[in-house]
């Protein structure tokens, strides 16, 4: 079961395909916490960004802070969020009350952000939870609040696989994840290559 104390791989790689072309590349880490740091580069439609990203986490898999730095036609930004593990956040040192009850960033340019969830729940087959986040555009990095509803359905094989939900995109599709809780399919957003 992917769960706080997966054992994870140094790095992952995704191709991602359908909303965007392009690649993301993470570099991970367990110790003292779960971190990451990756970069997504890509072409959204006809609209080319890259951005860099690192991410720390408590053990319970919370986001503790997040910096984001981003290029694309529109100029070159960068932010720090910053979380108390409870559902406050800050972003750039000020408080953001829209994000309440977050504790997850998701990053729209990311296919890794979606195994933070997964991790901090730790669903059983059948089990539904909500698990708004802190959502990051990739073009201008604005921050809004995402609503998201992850629903563990039956394993197949070695993978996991979970019923995904964001209703402000009337998006949902099946991810499957492997064994260290990484998306391997994204339907319509990447696939694992690494």
């Amino acid at each position: 079961m992917i769960g706080r104390q997966t054992n994870l791989p140094g790095f992952a790689a995704w191709r991602h395909g359908g909303s965007r072309a392009g690649f993301e590349v993470v570099f991970l880490s367990a110790a003292p916490h779960p971190r990451a740091v990756g970069s997504a580069a890509a072409v959204e439609d006809e609209e080319p960004l890259i951005v860099n990203y690192t991410i720390n986490l408590d053990d319970e898999w919370i986001t503790t802070s997040a910096h984001v730095a981003g290029r694309s036609l529109r100029g070159a930004r960068e932010l720090r969020l910053d979380a108390d593990g409870l559902g406050g956040w800050l972003i750039d040192g000020q408080p953001s009350p829209a994000l309440d009850g977050c504790l997850d960033v998701d990053l729209e340019s990311s296919c890794l952000t979606n195994a933070l969830p997964v991790h901090r729940l730790s669903l059983r087959v059948g089990e539904a939870a909500e698990a708004p986040a802190a959502y990051v555009r990739a073009l201008d990095l604005h921050v809004e609040r995402l609503e998201q509803r992850y629903k563990r359905l039956e394993d197949r094989g070695a993978t996991q696989r979970y019923h995904y939900e964001a209703p402000a995109f009337d998006f949902e599709c099946e991810l499957v994840y492997d064994h260290a809780g990484l998306v391997l399919d994204y339907p319509g957003i990447g696939e694992r290559v690494a």
